[in-house]
């Protein structure tokens, strides 16, 4: 059997075998196949559709309390429009699709089994038309008519369950070289399905884009946002002087380029029941004044630099290290992934010193090198402690009513100390937000504008508070990447 999934040369093959695996699950009550409501074909599942929904229903709340919903209901509703528009001419009418504008500036879309969609605002802000944003809810809605968020987990758990029954069966099976034979199956199947399900869900997308009246060939357009994204992402990271870890080999190639891709479309345009709609001014329209980037509720990153309007803080970090914003703390990695600063904000309720607040609030009674500091006017305490045998840099900073937690430190004890300066530059850089930092933590809004004669990305760059290579993000905003140009009476964003 192992022989077979390894090296069966079709997707069919692969199936076949699950399918016969699948019988004695379902012997035991853990799985069989299922007909796909898209092709009718039979496919390995281990959940029916009952736990599908609960999955959706589950999940949703979580996702919601992540990332975010973005706060502009008129631009809720028309996302809701466009893709009830998809899934009434999709493979599964009788679901309820709910599309969600997430509030986070990450270039993303996803969906949750059952009909749950959603697109972060970020990606919303380099789509140009309204076909592009059905091409993207298109093709999240394949991977839910398609059943792929089941069909994987059904996989992954199959090649767990698969080496447990197989032990108990065939004694040579337990041993850790034939555990890792099993990890590599699974992995080759997920990897394996990884191509296919996306290529199925741009065929599925493109194919309810033409049923729906909008142009398929916005499915090629979208993924040439992303593949420009990547393009960019890259140099970005390459000039900061980090490594870039890019997308999962999904665009390896551009699209104009990729055979299967511009296949799949272009098969699509035998379901055109229109010309195919485009609609780029009605998307602008909907677009104008939506936050870009991060908002002022979650802190603006600019360069080197963070600010908080609400909070009132700023803080700055090691020039070309990666700043995360997460929910619940900032955090920033050193170019070559070897160090991290991280911080975090606790209230305060007793009057404690700072370094009283190290010992009882965290429970870091063991501190070496400890001192006593003010940096900005505001009270500090920092020391050296030790975390699961590993050197870090602790330190709690007080601002209003307010401890600001930090915590440095290296892949290994013998690197802390070439880090150690930069933890400290980052704990005395806190500072109560000034005058003329109260600009820049507002947060960065999408403006429509005409193009005059005289405008071009250059002199937008000058205008614009993009901090971070504004010619090329402009440029990708518009479609223009990497050498375009404006055009004179054509709608254009701008960012202020």
């Amino acid at each position: 059997m192992i022989d077979v999934l390894v090296q069966g040369s079709t997707s069919h093959d692969r199936i076949r075998s699950l399918c016969l695996i699948a019988g004695a699950l379902l012997f035991l009550g853990l799985g069989g196949c299922a007909t796909n409501p898209v092709t009718g074909d039979q496919n390995f599942v281990m959940f029916g559709e009952d736990t599908e929904l609960e999955m959706g229903r589950t999940n949703h709340p979580k996702i919601i309390s992540e990332y975010g919903r973005y706060n502009d209901e008129q631009l809720q509703r028309y996302v809701q429009s466009v893709g009830e528009k998809l899934a009434s001419v999709s493979h599964r009418k009788d679901l309820v699709y709910r599309f969600t504008v997430l509030d986070s500036p990450v270039i993303n879309a996803f969906a949750l089994p059952g009909g749950y969609v959603y697109i972060t605002r970020g990606l919303m802000a380099y789509l140009n038309s309204e076909a592009e944003l059905a091409a993207v809810l298109g093709h999240e809605i394949g991977h839910v008519t398609a059943r792929h968020g089941v069909r994987q987990q059904s996989a992954a758990q199959a090649a767990n369950i698969g080496y447990t029954l197989g032990s108990i069966l065939i004694p040579e099976l337990r041993n850790a070289g034939s555990q890792n034979i099993f990890n590599m199956l699974g992995g080759a199947l997920l990897s394996g399905y990884g191509r296919e399900h996306e290529l199925e869900s741009d065929r599925l997308g493109a194919e309810y884009l033409a049923r729906a009246g909008y142009d398929p060939h916005a499915m090629i357009d979208v993924i040439t946002v992303l593949k420009n994204q990547e393009i960019f992402a890259a140099a970005e990271a390459k000039k900061q002087g980090r490594d870039y870890q890019g997308y999962h080999g999904l665009f390896a190639s551009h699209p104009d380029n990729d055979t299967r891709l511009q296949g799949v479309v272009t098969a699509a345009d035998k379901y055109k029941v229109t010309d195919g709609k485009i609609d780029r001014t009605a998307y602008l329209d909907h677009i104008a004044g939506m936050t870009f980037g991060d908002s002022e509720e979650q802190g603006i990153r600019s360069g080197n630099h963070f600010y908080h309007l609400a909070m009132g803080f700023a803080v700055d970090f090691p020039e070309k290290w990666q700043i995360n914003n997460n929910p619940d703390s900032l955090q920033a990695v050193a170019p070559d992934g070897k160090a991290v600063v991280e911080m975090g904000a606790a209230d305060l309720n007793r009057k404690l010193t700072p370094e009283q607040f190290i010992k009882q609030r965290l429970k870091i009674t063991t501190i070496r090198s400890g001192q006593s500091f003010k940096s900005h006017g505001l009270d500090g305490y920092t020391g050296i402690a030790l975390s699961q045998d590993k050197t870090v840099r602790i330190a709690v900073v007080y601002l209003k009513d307010k401890a600001y937690i930090f915590f440095g430190g290296a892949e290994t004890n013998a690197l802390f100390s070439q880090y150690d300066q930069a933890f400290l530059n980052t704990i005395k850089s806190l500072h109560s937000l000034r005058e003329d930092e109260i600009k820049l933590a507002q947060e960065l809004k999408i403006q429509i504008l005409r193009v005059g004669k005289n405008d071009n990305y250059a002199s937008w760059a000058k205008q614009s508070r993009i901090s971070n290579s504004p010619i090329e993000q402009l440029r990708l905003l518009n479609g223009d990447y990497p050498n375009g140009e404006l055009k004179p009476g054509q709608l254009a964003k701008q960012v202020r």
